[in-house]
């Protein structure tokens, strides 16, 4: 804008002058004359400078996915699932306040269509304004996702391989989580960060008094901050490493003081520990994670919850770019929410597919999946298509 300015100032100026050259016959402008016309062209540019920049203060974005599953019950009578759903649609709002002050909202539709009785639902995922106190040092406040995993942070569609995201995430994260409260990352030294926060936490019922099915799961226990319960808060710090090209490998550390959030006659503190490693080398793609909780043995004090005090998983995954528009991948997955039973309690998933990327920002996608259960449980095996897409 400054450059404009000036440029415009000068052509202001010469053209003055053009036109006093033009009327030098008929009178020579006086000293007086000339001081007028250069603060007149002053004042248009001071109005200009003070215009203000609505049109790039705010930003918005978004992105959607619709999957469709055909898998087959290999459980003895149970139902196969043959369906298609708009599993999701987001809206992203950006506003900057100044060169320091920003503030950042995620609104996410589930499954088309929201309201009482309906299967969808309307979220707000994050709302939070950023400060940014120095070149490498930020703090934010509000309802924000919590840095864990690969997933949890960066889960648009054309980021990841395969059409539904991984179970482990999904299942011991728990992805997507999001919580309210503050939030710091700093770099620690070139190619290391670290984020720490502390915020709401999760809310699991251990002596089902509300009759909610034993709901151990950790999954089960997100808030998703609408009038959550707040007499517990939890801690969370991270470590990420990025100082190699194409390489990030990281570890989350959170304290849950009371997953009873003060409903249990003693504390129910968890400890929930996360590492990954994500790797990519031209065409060659390598992810790893482990992420397993330790939950006070209380968690187990109804039936049906036998060993659900430590919660825990892994996944590996490999892919491979055939060109800069198709890829294909392979991923194994294991995770167990009872990890602590004798019984078998584990569950196990093979997913192998392809993405094809018309556009960068667009994906269409195809997998088949495999999956090895604790006897008497779903067992879903089949195709999975999804189309997904950012801007």
């Amino acid at each position: 804008m400054g450059n404009r300015l000036a440029v415009s100032s000068n052509r202001a100026v010469i053209a003055a002058l053009f036109i006093c050259a033009g009327n030098v016959v008929a009178e020579t402008p006086s000293v007086a004359d000339m001081w007028e016309i250069i603060q007149q062209q002053q004042e248009t540019i001071d109005s200009m400078s003070a215009a203000p920049a609505a049109s790039s203060a705010t930003h918005f974005g978004g992105y959607g996915e619709l999957h469709i599953n055909h898998l087959s019950n290999e459980k003895a009578g149970g139902s196969d699932k043959d369906s298609a759903d708009l599993h999701r649609l987001v809206l992203f709002i950006g506003h900057t306040f100044s060169d320091t002050v920003h503030f950042y909202s995620e609104i996410e539709w589930e499954h088309s269509i929201a309201g009482e009785g309906k299967v969808g639902e309307t979220e707000v995922e994050q709302a939070y304004i950023e400060f940014d106190v120095a070149p490498e040092y930020t703090v934010k406040a509000g309802v924000f996702l919590l840095p864990v995993g690969l997933m949890n942070e960066t889960h648009e569609p054309d980021t990841f391989y395969g059409v539904e995201r991984n179970s482990v995430e999904k299942n011991i994260v728990p992805a997507t989580w999001w919580e309210g409260g503050v939030a710091a990352t700093t770099e620690l030294a070139p190619g290391i960060s670290a984020d720490v926060a502390v915020h709401t936490g999760l809310f699991i019922d251990v002596t089902d008094s509300k009759g909610n099915g034993n709901k151990f799961k950790v999954r089960d226990g997100r808030q998703k901050v609408g009038k959550a319960k707040a007499d517990a808060y939890a801690y969370t710090g991270r470590l990420v490493y990025r100082g190699m090209p194409g390489l990030e490998v990281g570890g989350t550390l959170q304290y849950q003081t009371d997953v009873a959030q003060d409903t249990h006659n003693g504390v129910v503190p968890a400890t929930l520990i996360e590492l990954h490693a994500n790797y990519q080398k031209g065409p060659l793609g390598l992810k790893a994670l482990y992420a397993t909780w330790d939950i006070d043995a209380a968690i187990e004090s109804t039936s049906g919850t036998a060993g659900s005090s430590e919660q825990t998983g892994y996944l590996v995954e490999g892919s491979w770019k055939l060109n800069p528009k198709v890829g294909v991948f392979a991923r194994l997955s294991t995770w167990d929410n009872q990890a602590a039973s004798s019984a078998d309690t584990e569950y196990q998933q093979t997913d192998i597919g392809l993405n094809y990327w018309p556009d960068p920002n667009v994906v269409v996608k195809v997998d088949y999946q495999t999956q090895d259960v604790p006897a008497g449980k779903d067992e879903y095996k089949g195709f999975n298509v999804g189309i997904g897409w950012s801007f």
